[in-house]
């Protein structure tokens, strides 16, 4: 739909005014210059293999973003320190049982602030991609192929994002603080893969249709109550907090939940599917309507692209 890639003309202008200046050959210090990439498994590129056993690739928004910046200056390197699984509270604690060894001992944010540390003026760009895995334990059953629809249990979606409002703002300060006011911070909002539950009908796929009852939502939440209304009610609530805490820590926002419409149910009358916008973006740009390798959370290559060439859009 959008660009798959970056006009080399426009690449090193992206560049200077995304990493604050200089002439795009690491003149700002006397090393190479970085870029801090920093969250969960969409950081890393998580993506289910042909048998869909999930697996990190080079094929994540971070990764594409680099190579994009890479073009203009061949100083630049990425630091990954992105981890599958990875919430608000283990990002600050640690914990996160898939992250054992990554940081030596330390949480994501304490080997974030040593790197920062270390390398000072050379970090010319920070990305972050976190909270969304404080809900995704919530969702017992993620098959479109299951006639009741996922199962969401509420109590836990409360705590999530009560931890989301705790945590997120320490995340934020401590990590502008350790950057400083010459880094570049960019943080995202998360776009709602539980769209594709409006595919469910008797255990059915189908298309553009949103029968009723498609979701088993557990924890005293009316029993008429479907899953797509109430992840949507979530994730609007949970990108709200978001954009105010980024803001109030002056960190600039990629809105992924924007860039996949992800509040538009209407039909594009140009549809050839039937399908809402929202549910057409997590469609080709996930893995959730694809029942042979999935349905998974993840984006595929065409949605880590999308996604990185909205870091772009935002870092000019």
């Amino acid at each position: 739909m959008r660009r798959a890639a970056l006009a080399a003309t426009t690449a090193t202008a992206l560049l200077a005014t995304a990493c604050g200046g200089g002439d795009g050959d690491g003149s700002a210090g006397n090393g190479p210059s970085h870029y801090l990439s920093l969250g969960d498994s969409l950081t890393v590129g998580v993506q289910p293999d042909d048998n869909g056993t999930l697996q990190e690739t080079r094929d994540g928004y971070t990764d594409v973003l680099y190579r994009t910046l890479h073009d203009s200056d061949s100083t630049l390197r990425h630091e990954r320190m992105g981890c599958g699984g990875e919430d608000t509270t283990s990002f600050l604690e640690g914990g996160n049982g898939q992250c054992e060894g990554e940081y030596e001992g330390m949480s994501q944010m304490e080997a974030a602030e040593n790197f920062l540390d270390e390398h000072g003026e050379e970090v010319e760009l920070v990305t972050l991609t976190i909270g969304g895995n404080n809900f995704t334990g919530c969702v017992e059953e993620l098959g479109l192929e299951e006639e009741d629809g996922p199962a969401v249990d509420a109590d836990c979606v409360e705590d999530g994002l009560e931890r989301l409002r705790a945590e997120l703002p320490e995340i934020t300060e401590r990590l502008s603080t350790a950057a400083g006011e010459d880094t570049r911070i960019v943080a995202m909002t998360y776009y709602n893969p539980f769209l594709a539950a409006l595919l469910l009908e008797d255990g059915e796929e189908t298309a553009g249709e949103a029968p009723e009852g498609t979701a088993e939502v557990e924890g005293g939440l009316p029993g008429d109550a479907s899953v797509v209304e109430y992840a949507t009610g979530v994730l609007e609530e949970m990108n709200e907090s978001m954009r105010g805490t980024y803001a109030d820590a002056g960190i600039d926002v990629a809105d992924v939940a924007d860039l996949f419409d992800s509040s538009d149910f209407e039909v594009p009358e140009d549809s050839e599917t039937g399908m809402p916008a929202n549910v057409q973006a997590v469609c080709d740009w996930t893995w959730m309507c694809d029942t042979a390798v999935g349905p998974d959370i993840h984006t595929n290559r065409a949605g880590a692209q999308e996604i990185a060439g909205l870091f772009e859009d935002r870092l000019r």
